[in-house]
């Protein structure tokens, strides 16, 4: 089982390991448009108006930019420590035991603009580019992995895809067939709706109940009966597609 989760803008600072080696990334098969938007990146750095417009930055983030300028020589840090927020609160990766950790390293994948897709232990640094931005003169970050990045993830699949990623992050790389999970909030009337957090939240607890299994689901009905095993109230839409509801 490959399970896919959605990046997050905010991400941790600092780290103890070297530097970034983009040879040491899964999927080295897109290790040259790694490079290539990398570089753009890293450029697009040295012209601060240009990055707040393209990365769609706020007043009090222009230190944002300082993050991509020093891109090939900051530390790393495994990908799954280096994203933070609302879905990672939740997945809680730092309570893994040490069987939790080996599954989250074989199970885990993230989205990512600017890598594609990494692996949980994948070493990565802090950098700023979100799904929807736009590099000038480089065009979308969704005609710049298509298709190599869908090609690179069936390329690992040995099982079912859960793709947890958000639809920005689903377009860059799409996976035919692959799981998605749909968060809605039931209200008392009966009625239902999406709303921001709790779509996250329960996504990251949903993710948590994968990675931590026993179990190796095949199917949507399989993977209902571990997330209703784990607490989560969920209901089979389709044979790809997985509703969680919250209340």
């Amino acid at each position: 089982m490959l399970i896919l989760l959605p990046p997050s803008e905010t991400k941790s600072d600092g780290g103890s390991g070297a530097p970034l080696d983009l040879d040491r990334l899964s999927l080295p098969s897109l290790l040259p448009l790694r490079r290539k938007l990398a570089d753009a990146l890293v450029e697009l750095a040295d012209d601060v108006d240009a990055s707040v417009t393209a990365l769609g930055l706020g007043p009090t983030q222009v230190d944002e930019i300082e993050r991509n300028a020093r891109l090939w020589t900051s530390p790393t840090t495994p990908a799954l420590q280096r994203y933070t927020g609302v879905l990672y609160d939740a997945l809680d990766a730092a309570s893994f035991t040490r069987a939790g950790r080996a599954r989250a390293d074989a199970r885990l994948w993230i989205g990512s603009a600017l890598f594609g897709a990494v692996r949980a232990s994948d070493p990565i640094p802090s950098y700023r580019l979100s799904g929807g931005s736009t590099i000038p003169n480089f065009g979308t970050l969704r005609s710049h992995w298509k298709p190599e990045l869908s090609d690179a993830i069936e390329a690992e699949d040995e099982g079912i895809v859960v793709d947890l990623r958000s639809g920005t992050y689903q377009q860059l790389g799409p996976v035919p067939g692959a799981i998605t999970a749909t968060v809605l909030t039931e209200k008392p009337d009966g009625s239902r709706s999406v709303v921001s957090h709790f779509n996250k939240h329960h996504k990251g607890l949903l993710a948590r109940a994968l990675t931590l299994t026993t179990a190796e689901p095949k199917d949507v009905k399989a993977v209902a009966r571990v997330a209703s095993k784990a607490g989560l109230r969920v209901e089979v839409a389709s044979s790809t597609e997985l509703i969680v509801l919250t209340e």
